[in-house]
């Protein structure tokens, strides 16, 4: 049984200007101690789809398919029920981190109160030695949980964010976008901390981020998210060196090479900008941007495709055999 499955899982938000369908269709497995990556520009669906695994989204989205965790449909989940399975079960580190830790308290306090919020039986002490233990296992001194967030730096925040979420023990972490904002070197610690942490703790991971640079040295797999839609996924190297989609492509190539001076002083981006998921075009949303349309393209919306082995893709050029969905 998988960790998380998510079948056919659609998200619609409901605006002044009508239903925004922010995720549509996404169908995704995550096994515990194996890592995810999910890519894509702001506005592909990326953050959303992390918000409905523990049904954090608004009141104004309507959520359809299921999110299973651990064979158990998330979205028909009892509230009091719902409420063991967060930080229990599952835990997220949002985007924006840094800026999460309430300024009022101090770090040691917030780390401490998930745990003594689903753990009736331990004591404050305990409590605080569990947050000891948690700053050791992320790679900070126990010193620091007496410490304010404006007193650490911007890796120990995230550092801080980290341990929060692994309080209480979830087999499922989700982060989003961990290292936005973050230098580098920094980046480079908190990601070999989240591959540490799955290797150590048997932990599944969903790593979000726009960088497919950090997720192919991170990920085991790879979804690449377009409009809502997942338009290319499989094992991450397999992906990278060999992608199907164009979307996929592009967003390879809109990172330049270091050293290479073609690349500094002639950008490969993506021209034009995301579609508004309340107005789509028709066919493949990708379309309009695309240097390698056709004009099937502009009539068909493909789904996913296999293109040999695990790997998947949505795009009239690839095969002709659309990939079904299990149920």
């Amino acid at each position: 049984m998988s960790l998380l499955r998510l079948e056919d899982l659609t998200v619609t938000y409901r605006t002044a200007e009508g239903a925004v369908p922010a995720v549509r269709g996404v169908s995704l497995e995550l096994e515990a101690g194996t890592t995810l990556g999910v890519a894509g520009e702001s506005g592909s669906g990326k953050s959303t789809l992390a918000a409905t695994v523990l049904r954090l989204t608004p009141p104004t989205a309507t959520v359809g398919g299921r999110v299973l965790l651990d064979g158990e449909d998330v979205l028909t989940m009892s509230f009091g029920r719902l409420r063991a399975v967060r930080w229990a079960a599952a835990a997220i580190v949002f985007q924006g981190a840094l800026h999460s830790l309430n300024p009022l308290q101090r770090v040691g306090q917030q780390i401490a109160e998930p745990v003594l919020l689903h753990d009736a039986d331990v004591t404050r002490r305990q409590a605080d030695q569990r947050v000891r233990d948690l700053l050791g296992q992320v790679g900070l001194a126990g010193r620091l949980a007496s410490a304010y967030p404006h007193q650490l730096s911007g890796g120990q925040k995230q550092r801080m964010m980290i341990a929060m979420a692994l309080a209480c023990r979830p087999r499922l972490l989700i982060a989003d976008e961990p290292t936005t904002a973050l230098d580098v070197m920094v980046q480079a610690q908190v990601l070999d901390l989240l591959t540490t942490l799955v290797r150590d703790l048997g932990l599944g991971l969903v790593l979000i981020s726009h960088d497919l640079s950090v997720l192919g040295t991170t990920c085991e797999r790879l979804a690449v998210m377009y409009a809502g839609r997942v338009v290319e996924e499989g094992p991450s190297a397999d992906v990278l060196a060999r992608a199907r989609h164009p979307y996929t492509r592009a967003l390879s190539a809109a990172f330049p090479t270091i050293g290479d001076a073609a690349a500094r002083f002639a950008p490969r981006g993506l021209p034009g900008d995301p579609p508004w998921p309340g107005d789509l075009p028709p066919g493949c949303p990708f379309h309009p941007r695309c240097g390698e349309a056709v004009a099937a393209c502009a009539g068909t919306d493909v789904r996913l495709r296999e293109c040999g082995g695990a790997h998947r893709a949505a795009c009239v050029h690839v095969g002709t055999r659309p990939v079904e969905v299990r149920a």
